[in-house]
């Protein structure tokens, strides 16, 4: 299935009944998408290549309606990804005394509570607006192992967490027209933020990103991370005051629509 048309199906029309099979679908997949691996593990990505990949990118609406519709499939998968987690036992239960899996504990529950705060925004289940959560292959066909790895889990944790981060920025715009929605995907996005450093931090990173590091993840996740080395806000080189190191470090860069749902489209079958 392709998530943009998947999405663009909520505006008019409801949701859209995939009829394409795995092997259609891993045909659509883009480039960013594919890109997020984890270096330490053998997944063979090198034999995949971008033409076997691309995407059928088509616009999507740039609407509140729209921009929440986005927010809640991602919202759908973290909470289903984190849930997975858990009833897994991949998580070591003794790891840094506990903490870690206290951490995805908590992170789990805020999911779901953002789950069920955007279903209501946008009219409830009944709504022509509801969407429905997508069926969601973490593995990829066989690429990852999350769910028997920590470390594999920990990796596509900070990949989710550091793309929503962005992803909640890169949608502001859409909702400057209803201050409300935006307040509260603003207090989400907050939330989002401080997931992403406390899983990066689990992983031994720092909990912001530097410039355009990729935190660890292999080159191909390159992608997810690009655009962070931006030291010009407003006209305003941040690099000749503070350095770039440090200008980088105090601003965080939104992705767009079409990046965020090619990335979300890997893991939607």
């Amino acid at each position: 299935m392709n998530i943009i048309k998947f999405i663009e199906s909520f505006t008019n029309e409801g949701v859209m009944q995939s009829k394409s099979s795995r092997r259609e679908s891993f045909s659509q997949f883009g480039q960013l998408g594919k890109n997020l691996a984890l270096a330490s593990i053998p997944f063979g990505l090198a034999s995949l290549t971008s033409s076997a990949y691309a995407a059928d990118i088509s616009p999507t609406p740039s609407t509140p309606t729209g921009a929440l519709q986005l927010a809640l499939t991602l919202e759908y998968l973290e909470n289903e990804y984190y849930q997975m987690g858990l009833d897994s036992g991949v998580i070591p239960p003794l790891e840094n005394l506990g903490r870690d899996l206290k951490v995805f504990q908590q992170i789990a529950a805020h999911e779901s509570d953002h789950v069920a705060f955007l279903i209501t925004a946008l009219g409830g289940t009944a709504s022509a607006n509801f969407v429905a959560k997508p069926t969601f292959d973490f593995t990829v066909g066989g690429l990852f192992d999350p769910f028997n790895d920590y470390p594999t889990f920990l990796a596509l944790a900070q990949a989710f967490e550091d793309t929503g981060v962005r992803a909640y920025k890169g949608q502001a715009a859409n909702l400057k027209s209803a201050p409300d929605l935006l307040t509260a995907a603003l207090q989400i996005h907050s939330v989002e933020a401080r997931h992403a450093s406390e899983v990066r931090r689990l992983r031994g990173q720092k909990g912001w990103i530097i410039g355009n590091d990729r935190g660890g993840l292999p080159i191909q996740a390159q992608a997810s991370y690009d655009g962070e080395q931006n030291t010009t806000q407003g006209g305003y080189n941040t690099a000749a005051l503070f350095g770039v190191g440090a200008g980088t470090e105090a601003f965080d860069e939104p992705l767009t629509t079409q990046q965020t749902v090619t990335i979300a489209n890997l893991f939607i079958v």
